[in-house]
């Protein structure tokens, strides 16, 4: 993705970024260092990314094969016992986030990144999701729900390398 940096003496504190024809255009001040400037278009570029993912896992019904999956899973290990409103996938995860659920509004959100992840890791991150809709925190009574599934150890410890890398 070319990003073009656009100084401007008039410009002071903000920063701004649009895409015109596939190209990014970043609006910095002037006094700026190189440092800054490529921090932004670093910044820049992963915004729009994020945005270009969002949109095709829209267009490419991964939220309805996401739904599918947790249905499957509620049957497998909580007997079909859990009711949630919404299980999407987010393109805003940090780098050692992969999941999370809003325990209140049973809002359930997982990383687009598990997407390129081994099957039984993603499995693993929407069964840990789907517990916590039974036990908010991280107690003993949450992870003998979650160890019903057979590779949580396996899971655990490749995601715990891939959050090493980033």
């Amino acid at each position: 993705m070319d990003v073009k940096v656009i100084k401007s003496a008039k410009r002071r504190r903000t920063i701004s970024a649009k895409r015109i024809n596939g190209e990014i255009l970043l609006y910095v001040s002037n006094g700026l260092s190189s440092e800054k400037i490529e921090h932004y278009v670093e910044w820049a570029k992963k915004r729009f990314e994020a945005s270009d993912r969002k949109k095709n896992l829209v267009e490419g019904d991964a939220n309805k094969n996401l739904e599918n999956t947790a249905k499957e899973l509620n049957r497998e290990y909580f007997n079909n016992e859990l009711k949630w409103n919404k299980i999407e996938y987010s393109t805003e995860q940090n780098a050692k986030m992969f999941g999370n659920c809003h325990t209140k509004d049973k809002i359930i959100r997982v990383s687009d990144r598990l997407m390129k992840m081994p099957k039984f890791v993603h499995d693993y991150v929407v069964v840990h999701e789907l517990a916590h809709l039974k036990v908010s925190g991280h107690n003993e009574q949450f992870w003998n729900l979650v160890y019903k599934y057979s590779m949580t150890e396996r899971a655990r410890g490749y995601l715990m390398a891939v959050a090493m890398e980033d």
